[in-house]
């Protein structure tokens, strides 16, 4: 724990003016209103607030920030008021705390208020000094420093999914880098601990093995400069697991494909130096092709300046370099606080206060533009117009209870979905945005408010894959169409077995098939019924097996409608336009479509109450056909492909299958709403439709219209043509 003397002789190293004796009033009111309170970890309470004091002296921040860090949880741990505070340390100290305790009670409740509140609440108390900022951050870091000494599993990992979607990002859109490198990692070993281990176990022995490389590099790279007479401080580090692995996965590459994880800074006097030093940098080693980046012309947008190059450097070893200015390292260093030291304790004395400044740094600056829409807007409209501007690398979304979801940039509410849960994700059938039905295919953005719509029956459909950009998302997509298509292929392989077996006189019961089993191509019985629905094994062939091993029962017996049967009615019914009756061992098909083994042809269009054939397709399983479509001509000579089916849908099913239709209709205006308006009053849908031929007082169109059967498309053809506009209305057979 920090001495008194101790923390004092760190603040006046940087801030020779401090007011040594407020400094000593804070240390032992704190020491004194704390008392016997203990942390988790059993240390006396009061280590914690003199812990973050440190932390700040780091930053080199004023000595008003550094007495509210000691008594940033006075007021909300123990029984000092703000009139206290502020009669014993000043108004502008009194308000600090306040600002701090404020945010430190929304995080108590944030599970219990909207996300929009939230966020409100913490921008306002920044507002008004950033300084709040400054010490709630430094709070935050030290707590998850000490946080394996909180007992309960599910509080360390909200405190650390709270600091990794919230406070990191904070700490990084402060420009306050290595803040936030830390609160990642520390929140990564939580949160990930077995992959932070194994990062950091390939680290740790590379960088043993490496240890040696880094130092001559370094030298070389100083002996270079100091030819020319560049006087440089340069520097070897290795990054953050975190940051390792975050790469790792953006990038889908090994730890030993990174090209970065050491990379060296170059420290020199002034602007100019910098520029020189690169020259002399890129004339020694050859530069790795795009990876150059001139920070210091174009400052990124938190006001970070920098040169950046990656090197061919000494021994082959590629080598990244980030050439700056010593003022430009403690921006990167501590962001914001740094600027403030320079801007205004350094060049204007330590009487000028940052947050009344007319020459605020940007990222102050972009506080104030947030700030400035504050007193206008509700909680809600608040964050739709502000975007979140701290979160600039990923999309924050939110449920409708509040819970905050972070995705990458062009996410879909499908991966929202599959974020909250895999489950909610497979059922999702439609999305609200903002109180708004989208497409699926949306982009969200930044504070848009997500609720996923969900249904028992949904199976997320193969162009899913295409629309999502998660890897969550696209994996559990895969996995589930591949056990929906499966089991699918086995329902319907069973209806055929089942249907060619009691046709046969045979025992179609799992136990006989399994005893068959041994004789066929297929290691269990889901096996077998698999290869069946996808048609890449025979009914004859199960059939056969089963001969084997069981006599057929003469009195159980029917007439099987084998493939050349099939073919010849389907061929009859062509020929003379009579449906031929429908046979009692047709399989039945309870629907259709990608993945469900049954495909209703595109050119046929069946709908339920058709007679039907169907076609195997191996592989994929069965296409289904009218019987009398001409289409089924060319496998005419293919009997062995011709299965019976019949459709076996719930009448509460109210699916709508598509069906085409040729109308004839006058070309007067009104006419195709007419159409439509029927259309839909019959509870039909157009699907698609197209103009084949227009002339002066009529014109053709064919249209897809989706029905549940054929009785209700044969209503909906009569109401049609009950119109005036209509001249016919017809069914088209392919």
């Amino acid at each position: 724990m920090i001495r008194q003397y101790e923390l004092v002789e760190r603040v006046k190293s940087y801030y020779p003016t401090a007011d040594e004796g407020l400094l000593n009033r804070a240390y032992v009111y704190a020491m004194k209103m704390h008392g016997s309170q203990k942390r988790a970890s059993g240390d006396p309470y009061f280590s914690h607030p003199l812990e973050v004091a440190g932390i700040l002296t780091d930053l080199k921040l004023d000595p008003a920030t550094i007495v509210t860090a000691l008594l940033h949880d006075t007021i909300e741990d123990t029984d000092a008021t703000h009139n206290e505070i502020s009669g014993l340390f000043g108004e502008e100290i009194a308000q600090l705390v306040d600002g701090v305790t404020k945010l430190t009670r929304l995080e108590l409740t944030s599970e219990e208020t909207k996300q929009a509140e939230n966020f409100r609440k913490l921008i306002l108390a920044i507002s008004k000094d950033v300084r709040v900022l400054l010490v709630k951050l430094a709070d935050r870091l030290h707590n998850m420093r000490t946080l394996e000494h909180i007992k309960k599993p599910s509080s360390r990992r909200r405190i650390a999914q709270e600091t990794m979607d919230i406070y990191a990002p904070l700490a990084g859109r402060m420009g306050m880098q290595n803040f936030r490198d830390e609160l990642e990692d520390l929140s990564f070993a939580e949160l990930y601990p077995e992959a932070r281990a194994a990062v950091k176990s390939r680290l740790d022995l590379k960088q043993e093995k490496s240890r040696e490389l880094v130092v001559r590099i370094a030298d070389e790279i100083r002996r270079r400069l100091a030819t020319v007479g560049i006087e440089a401080w340069v520097s070897g580090r290795t990054k953050k697991p975190h940051s390792i692995w975050r790469k790792m996965e953006r990038k889908s590459i090994s730890l030993e494909q990174l090209s970065d994880i050491y990379g060296f800074r170059v420290i020199v006097e002034n602007v100019d130096d910098c520029y020189r030093a690169l020259g002399v940098l890129h004339s020694a080693w050859p530069a790795v092709p795009g990876r150059f980046k001139d920070y210091i012309s174009t400052p990124k947008g938190n006001n970070y300046r920098s040169i950046h190059t990656t090197v061919v450097g000494p021994e082959r070893e590629r080598v990244e370099m980030q050439i700056r200015t010593l003022e430009m390292h403690e921006v990167d260093e501590y962001g914001v606080a740094a600027h403030w030291f320079y801007k205004d304790y350094v060049e204007n004395g330590p009487k000028k206060n940052i947050a009344a400044s007319d020459e605020l740094v940007a990222p102050f600056r972009w506080l104030r533009r947030v700030v400035e829409m504050l007193d206008q807007a509700t909680p809600e409209e608040f964050l739709e117009h502000t975007k979140l501007e701290m979160f600039q690398d990923q999309v924050f979304c939110f449920t409708p209870k509040g819970r905050l979801i972070a995705l990458p940039t062009g996410a879909t509410p499908i991966d929202f979905a599959y974020a909250v849960h895999t489950d909610i994700g497979d059922r999702c059938v439609g999305a609200q945005v903002n109180g708004r039905h989208v497409p699926l295919r949306s982009e969200l953005h930044n504070g848009d408010e997500v609720e996923i719509i969900t249904t028992e029956q949904q199976v997320p459909p193969r162009g899913w894959e295409d629309i999502v950009k998660t890897g969550k998302a696209r994996l559990a997509i895969r996995a589930h169409r591949r056990r929906a298509e499966r089991d699918e292929h086995i329902r319907l392989g069973r209806g055929l077995a089942e249907s060619a077996l009691r046709a046969e006189g045979l025992p179609c019961d799992e136990a006989a098939l399994e005893v068959a089993l041994h004789d066929l191509p297929s290691t269990t019985l889901d096996n077998l019924l698999e290869q069946l629905g996808r048609s890449s094994l025979t009914v004859d062939a199960v059939v056969q097996a089963m001969m084997k091993h069981f006599k057929p029962e003469k009195r159980s017996r029917r007439p099987r409608m084998k493939g050349a049967p099939v073919a010849a009615a389907a061929g009859k019914a062509r020929a003379e336009g009579q449906m031929p009756r429908r046979r009692p061992d047709a399989v039945p098909i309870t629907g259709a479509g990608p993945g469900t083994g049954v495909i209703l042809s595109p050119i046929s269009m069946p709908i339920p109450g058709d007679r039907i054939v169907g076609i195997s397709q191996p592989g994929k399983g069965v296409e289904v056909f009218r019987i009398d479509s001409p289409s089924l001509a060319e496998f005419d000579e293919q009997p062995e492909r011709w299965l019976d089916m019949s459709w076996d849908i719930d009448p509460d099913d109210h699916r709508l299958f598509p069906a085409r239709v040729v109308l004839t209709l006058a070309n007067s205006p009104g006419a195709l709403g007419d159409v439509a308006t029927v259309t839909g009053k019959h509870g039909a849908n157009i699907e698609n439709l197209i103009t084949t031929d227009r002339k002066p007082d009529f014109y053709e169109m064919v249209v897809d219209i989706g029905v549940e059967n054929a009785k209700h498309l044969e209503r909906l053809l009569t109401a049609l043509r009950g119109l005036k506009t209509v001249s016919a209305a017809k069914r088209v057979y392919g």
